[in-house]
């Protein structure tokens, strides 16, 4: 089985306010657009490096997508409640309104498992269904979402689920719910989870659901609201720590996807049947960020070299990089990393500021890890005819 490993192509920020949900809904279009395909992932990378309870295990860099950690990454198994990632990242990217109301079916009242106890009828927002799925991990929840999103049919909806895992090229991954019940069909790989939660981290109202502690949910017919606190001990047990989410079936065992940020870089964690899974946590996210030092390609406006302008008024545009970017290398990679730069020739007045004039491409290891755009660095004016006629005039006297 070959599990894709994926890289950033743009330098995309992760918004970390915790003020009130923007409900950011980016397309799936918009986001796989972010991300090249880059070679398989090993299935044991440095796994002797680091000891886990795990049977296995994943470490990715949100921001560029690159594998840090894999034990046993493309081992196929049950992944219980972490399955509510894909859940709530293909609602919030469904285009539906998150204000909008839904309306709980008796089959999503009745679900077995977790619940926060949802009535037949009962009416919530979509927005305070996703805060559930995720908080409190409520299969009824889950099922409600789905049902909603999927026009009634919660078989509609896994098949938008099954359709964003082969957008992202997720090969050892297929979904049979939306819950994370176990089910014929039902199965991932850390690898693949990796990749999956590092896609719905760069969405900002997914990132925002995830690093909430407390969330009030109304309780129709009371005078009080549900408190939905969140099941993710992380979040208190290790600093930076902002997502993302626990499960446990008996069959599964313990699964738990956890994120961190610090000094501005994102790094994931995935454990599958991990008996120790908050202790391992601790452990990775150390790693990740302890292991991997985070190394800056290019600066945002920075300025690379300069281009010529025929027919312009200066003779000369300065060619910048509209975005950082960096890359996470380990101190033994740092020559492991280089750019290539390609820029349009003859080029011609007028030029606007921030108009592309070529692309950056940068590589780890011959591997194309970004693709950026070089902008004009300001407007260049063409030049008016009796300017012209006097630089061919010039141009012929000095033959």
């Amino acid at each position: 089985m070959k599990a894709k490993w994926f890289v950033a192509a743009l330098a995309l920020a992760v918004s970390m306010t915790a003020s009130p949900v923007a409900h950011a809904t980016h397309s799936n279009a918009q986001n796989t657009a972010a991300f090249l395909e880059a070679i398989p992932a090993s299935a044991n990378l440095y796994a002797d490096e680091v000891g886990v309870s795990a049977r296995a295990a994943a470490v990715i860099d949100v921001h560029t997508g690159r594998i840090l950690y894999e034990k046993s990454a493309d081992k196929q198994m049950l992944i219980a409640s972490i399955t509510k990632i894909i859940t709530t990242i293909v609602a919030i990217e469904s285009g539906m309104d998150l204000d909008g109301m839904v309306t709980v079916s008796s089959r999503a009242s009745g679900k077995e498992g977790s619940s926060i106890y949802l009535k037949v009828g009962e009416k919530q927002k979509l927005i305070d269904l996703l805060y559930a799925v995720m908080l409190r991990s409520g299969n009824d929840a889950a099922t409600a979402v789905a049902e909603h999103v999927g026009g009634g049919s919660e078989a509609k909806f896994v098949e938008k689920m099954n359709a964003l895992v082969k957008e992202l090229g997720l090969t050892g991954t297929h979904f049979a719910n939306p819950h994370g019940l176990d089910a014929d069909g039902h199965y991932s790989t850390a690898h693949d989870m990796a990749v999956l939660s590092a896609y719905a981290l760069r969405n900002e109202t997914f990132q925002t659901i995830v690093k909430t502690k407390v969330w009030r949910m109304p309780m129709p017919g009371e005078a009080w609201d549900r408190k939905l606190y969140n099941k993710n001990k992380m979040l208190n047990r290790y600093g930076g720590a902002d997502g993302v989410k626990t499960g446990y079936t008996k069959a599964a065992g313990r699964t738990l996807v956890s994120s961190a940020t610090k000094n501005g870089r994102q790094v994931a964690v995935v454990t599958l049947d991990a008996s120790s899974d908050w202790v391992d946590h601790a452990r990775l996210l150390d790693y990740g960020f302890e292991k991997y030092e985070s190394k800056p390609i290019v600066e945002e406006h920075q300025e690379l070299q300069s281009l010529p302008v025929e027919d312009g008024v200066e003779a000369e545009v300065g060619v910048i990089v509209d975005q950082e970017f960096s890359y996470p290398v380990r101190s033994e990679e740092q020559e492991k990393l280089r750019k290539e730069i390609k820029l349009e020739e003859n080029l011609h007045a007028p030029i606007s500021a921030g108009q592309k004039i070529g692309e950056i491409s940068i590589y780890f290891e011959d591997r194309l890890v970004a693709q950026l755009p070089l902008l004009a660095a300001k407007d260049i004016a063409e030049k008016t005819f009796w300017e012209k006629m006097k630089k061919l005039i010039n141009g012929m006297i000095s033959r």
